[in-house]
């Protein structure tokens, strides 16, 4: 009875050892189960699903870029001779504002990429437009190549993140916008910081209200600092000249030094 009662009191004492499950311990395992759920999520939304939508965009932008060119070229603009210098230019022809969500062209940055094409399309609001499509224009913007100010939104992170460089420009950067009738070159020229209130960055003459030059801008919008919605980073470039589709891409889409991603 010795030698068969030893065997059968260590299996008790192991029973007797074991730890019970507690309404604790499995609260304990759910809410780090939820933490590493929630960080996983939020690397997604940051960087893996920003780096998946990114490409996709930009695939997507190669492929209407393609599109354009393979149809027949529209009739080229108007060739104007300025009074001062005697210089001759294609006078940009001026598109209809689009609807909310309604995509009209791309923006084409080289210091962003090679690869970088992004949609431009009516509206400013998350739901319709810079979560969705990408780049947004203000209701009261002017348009690509019209006198006064080009003004558009982007995120610069999350969903793409199409402005997350904004900051890598340097003076003089192409800026381009691509429509079916060509292209519009813009150079950068500054970067400012403001508040959100500080929407007079959006006038004709930006923060200039009631000045009229009869030059063309263009301004980029975007939250900053990364991750947070405290101000606003500002991108600002003057208009160079348009390029009708029927020349071909213009020089200022050379290739340029590309800026290392912001982390």
């Amino acid at each position: 009875m010795t030698a068969t009662a030893v065997p059968e009191t260590r299996r008790a004492r192991r029973r007797r050892q074991r730890p019970r499950a507690t309404f604790t311990s499995v609260l304990g395992e759910l809410l780090l189960t939820a933490g590493v759920l929630v960080m996983l999520f939020v690397a997604w939304q940051m960087w893996i699903g920003d780096i998946i939508i990114s490409a996709q965009h930009n695939a997507e932008g190669a492929a209407v870029s393609q599109e354009w060119a393979s149809q027949p070229a529209p009739e080229p603009p108007p060739v104007v001779t300025d009074d001062e210098t005697g210089e001759t230019y294609y006078e940009p022809p001026i598109l209809a504002h689009p609807g909310d969500g309604e995509e009209f062209a791309r923006m084409l940055i080289p210091r962003f990429g090679g690869d970088y094409n992004v949609a431009v399309a009516g509206g400013t609001s998350r739901a319709v437009t810079l979560d969705k499509i990408g780049i947004g224009v203000y209701d009261q913007s002017k348009m690509p190549g019209e006198v006064g100010n080009f003004s558009v939104a982007g995120h610069r992170t999350t969903w793409g993140k199409p402005l997350n460089k904004i900051d890598k420009l340097r003076t003089g950067d192409a800026i381009v916008v691509e429509t079916p009738e060509g292209w519009y070159t813009y150079r950068f020229r500054t970067l400012e910081y403001v508040t959100p209130a500080q929407v007079d960055v959006l006038l004709d003459v930006p923060q200039m209200p009631g000045v009229e030059t009869g030059e063309r801008y263009i301004t980029l919008t975007a939250c900053s600092p990364l991750y947070s919605l405290a101000e606003r980073i500002v991108a600002y470039g003057v208009f160079e000249g348009f390029q009708p589709r029927a020349e071909g891409p213009p020089d200022s889409l050379a290739p340029v030094e590309v800026a290392p991603p912001s982390i």
